[in-house]
């Protein structure tokens, strides 16, 4: 029987010009592409087989990769359940010429694995923790997996937080879903779509700042749904709450069949943009008036969210100013 360190696997890029943002750093969808696949290949490869991402894990980026630095990620199954596999990923940078090697931000994922009708099946495989480390990492990744099971009861039934409705400071994308979107069989491969979610929310910021943004943090998002190759995706960005540099777009995807019109709610995500100057230091950004119900609403729940962003990332920063001592 596998341990947890037995499930490990790493990726490592290079950061080209094609990654980077306007402003000459990683652009944030990149990154969540990359870890989306990362994670991807360290649960298919214990699954011994096809897997989908069912939720991700709230993501903070602590400071920017620049272009040519070198990006290691490394993934591990923590936990298996009998359809489902947590994997937790951490995200390292370096500078080739300095050899300085920093945190750069982690998540835990949770996948399920796949039949060949693309259908729920059992995992097949089980990891036993190797040393008193993985009994902890194992530990905290089942109450993660118990947890997150709580919490999709709880929404079950709820209509999404992003209304369809038309509404101030909205960008809309819409496109079809291609053979080239899809890893394996008819889905869309998950890492494609996080990169949609962080260029639409993107737009969204830019658009009402009128300035240039990078992404800050992606919260915790479940994909309900899955998208397959020939139906229309529409991914829709609201501005939901404005601090002073920072701006939070919350992003919900619906998929359509094209042939019945029948459509599907299929995630909905909550992303902080930050202004930036043209030194790349947070810059303030225009107030926001909320105008209608919908708009408070979100407004206040954004603030809500806003304030556990503050808590987490100063956590996180502690915890990876304690591994780097």
């Amino acid at each position: 029987m596998p341990t947890v360190g037995d499930t490990r696997f790493q990726v490592v890029q290079l950061v080209f010009p094609e990654h980077i943002n306007i402003r000459g750093t990683l652009y944030g969808g990149r990154m969540m592409s990359w870890i989306a696949t990362a994670g991807t290949l360290a649960a298919s490869r214990l699954a011994r087989g096809p897997v989908v991402l069912g939720a991700m894990d709230d993501l903070d980026f602590l400071g920017p990769v620049h272009l040519g630095e070198i990006v290691t990620i490394d993934a591990q199954v923590e936990c298996v359940g009998r359809t489902s596999l947590e994997v937790g990923v951490e995200v390292h940078a370096e500078s080739p010429r300095l050899g300085l090697r920093r945190k750069t931000t982690s998540s835990h994922l949770a996948f399920i694995a796949l039949d060949e009708q693309e259908r729920p099946r059992p995992v097949g495989q089980a990891i036993t923790p190797g040393s008193p480390e993985e009994a902890a990492v194992h530990a905290e990744a089942a109450a993660r997996r118990a947890a997150r099971a709580a919490r999709a009861r709880r929404q079950a039934g709820e209509p999404p937080a992003i209304p369809e409705t038309p509404m101030r400071h909205a960008t809309i994308l819409s496109r079809f879903v291609l053979p080239e979107d899809a890893l394996t069989g008819t889905l869309m491969f998950a890492g494609k779509l996080l990169g949609m979610l962080d260029e639409t929310a993107s737009i969204a910021a830019v658009r009402y700042c009128r300035g240039p943004v990078v992404t800050a943090s992606l919260d915790t998002v479940y994909f309900s749904h899955p998208l397959r190759v020939g139906e229309i995706v529409d991914v829709r960005a609201v501005v939901t709450y404005v601090a002073r540099s920072s701006i939070e777009v919350g992003v919900r995807v619906d998929s359509e069949d094209p042939r019945t019109g029948q459509r599907r709610h299929s995630c909905t995500a909550f992303l902080t943009m930050v202004r930036v100057d043209d030194d790349g230091r947070p810059a303030p950004v225009p107030p926001l008036v909320p105008a209608t119900s919908d708009e408070r609403r979100l407004w206040e729940a954004g603030r809500a969210r806003s304030q556990e962003r503050k808590a987490r990332v100063a956590r996180l920063r502690q915890m990876a100013g304690r591994d780097a001592g």
